[in-house]
């Protein structure tokens, strides 16, 4: 799947990823405006802005008109709001892209956050924060990011404070939009049934007046947070746990290596965890092992839900094993499994044109180079069994452990002991 890139008027870059054989067409927009550039005093904006800019601007006055749009040519449309960057998206039959545009173009160039608007979202996003507190095994994950990152922006969850939901203004908006959402930090990405020359006349048709320049950058994380433990304790049916260590971030050359030990260790339903954990001892329903990365930090966890009276012996387990690959390796057979769901995973996803906007235009915003497909691939098998063992024993060492957990138990000490 060939891609391009060219540039609006403006400096804002345009990138086509065509596809044959399909109907759909997605744009995407992307911004370096995730809540890694927030400070304290910030903290959500960038989420409740993600919030706002599906009020209405010129031509589409409010929600309704924009929901009314895309839900009358049978599109999709979502944002997202992520760490070190948001997006906004639009999916239509390839016949509707000039509308889908309009819309999503509307929404970002002119974008007004009306006041009264701003405080009936604040409650929106109230309940969106209490849905996740009220969701262990989501809010575990956030602990666990808090815990391995430490009390910074990247280690804060993306919804923010109660204070600051509560607090802001439509200025407030209005400066964090100016100050992000610039040509030179954005990038517009077109995926599906869809040309060169179409995108470029569509982004400059319709978001030629973005403008300004990117002012501010967020703050490189200079070490990992030193608790070993946060618990959390609630009266839940399950203990919700997630278990691991720092990683290694997007940019490092064993980047793929990172990935494929997630893989091997709880990737998939043929993985260590759920092989050896919940088949093998059929103590909970969910459990996965998952490498993220960000920029400059990264981190290798393994999230289960567990039966409260087994807390203990499945943090026993998991430790386990970690230890294992440390201690034996890996097998020549997992790591060509590994590669072979990695790579198939992603040809699956890439045949959705919402999945190739996001594929290309992440790595156009954040990363140095694109990937192409043959590349993520050629990086894929270039990876060795030598290379995965001894990332295991750089990162698995109990001394880089760090645990959280929401359940119905208050032995934070003793959690503690089981990472020694």
């Amino acid at each position: 799947m060939p891609y391009s890139t060219q540039a609006l008027s403006s400096g804002l870059p345009v990138l086509t990823a065509p596809t044959e054989g399909t109907a759909s067409v997605t744009v995407m927009v992307f911004a370096g405006a995730g809540s890694r550039y927030e400070q304290e005093h910030e903290r959500g904006i960038s989420h409740f802005l993600e919030h706002m800019f599906f009020k209405g601007g010129d031509r589409y006055k409010n929600t309704k008109e924009v929901s009314m749009a895309i839900d009358g040519v049978g599109g999709e449309f979502n944002a997202f709001t992520g760490k070190e960057y948001a997006g906004y998206y639009v999916k239509v039959a390839a016949e509707n892209i000039d509308l889908g545009c309009d819309v999503i173009g509307d929404m970002l160039c002119n974008a007004s956050f009306p006041q009264e608007e701003i405080e009936k979202e604040r409650g929106v996003i109230i309940e969106e924060d209490r849905m996740y507190q009220d969701t262990p095994m989501y809010r575990a994950g956030w602990d666990f990011e808090e815990l391995i990152f430490g009390d910074v922006p990247l280690g804060w969850d993306t919804i923010g404070t109660h204070k600051v939901i509560n607090s802001v203004q439509q200025a407030d908006f209005q400066k964090h939009k100016d100050r992000l959402y610039t040509p030179d930090n954005l990038v517009i990405t077109f995926a599906g049934k869809v040309d060169d020359s179409q995108s470029l006349d569509l982004g400059e048709k319709y978001f030629s007046t973005l403008s300004g320049k990117k002012d501010g950058d967020f703050a490189p994380i200079d070490g990992y947070g030193k608790e070993k433990v946060f618990l959390r304790s609630k009266k839940t049916e399950q203990s919700h746990l997630v278990i691991g260590v720092p990683g290694i971030s997007s940019q490092d050359p064993r980047h793929f290596t990172h990935k494929l030990l997630g893989i091997i260790l709880g990737g998939n339903m043929s993985s260590r965890m759920f092989l050896n954990i919940r088949e093998a001892k059929g103590m909970c329903y969910y459990i996965d092992t998952d490498a993220d990365y960000y920029l400059d930090a990264g981190a290798l966890s393994t999230r289960a839900g567990i039966d409260q009276s087994r807390l203990d012996e499945a943090i026993k387990l998991i430790i386990n094993e970690y230890d294992k690959v440390v201690e034996k390796g890996v097998e020549q057979e997992e790591v060509d499994r590994a590669k072979s769901y990695m790579k198939g995973s992603m040809i699956l996803s890439l045949e959705d044109s919402e999945e190739l906007a996001h594929f290309y235009g992440k790595q156009k915003l954040l990363y140095p180079t694109i990937r192409d497909i043959e590349d993520y691939i050629k990086d894929i098998e270039s990876v060795s069994k030598e290379g995965i063992d001894q990332l295991a024993k750089d990162l698995l060492a109990h001394e880089n452990l760090r645990l959280s957990v929401i359940g119905n138990t208050d032995d934070k000490a003793g959690l503690e002991a089981l990472l020694t």
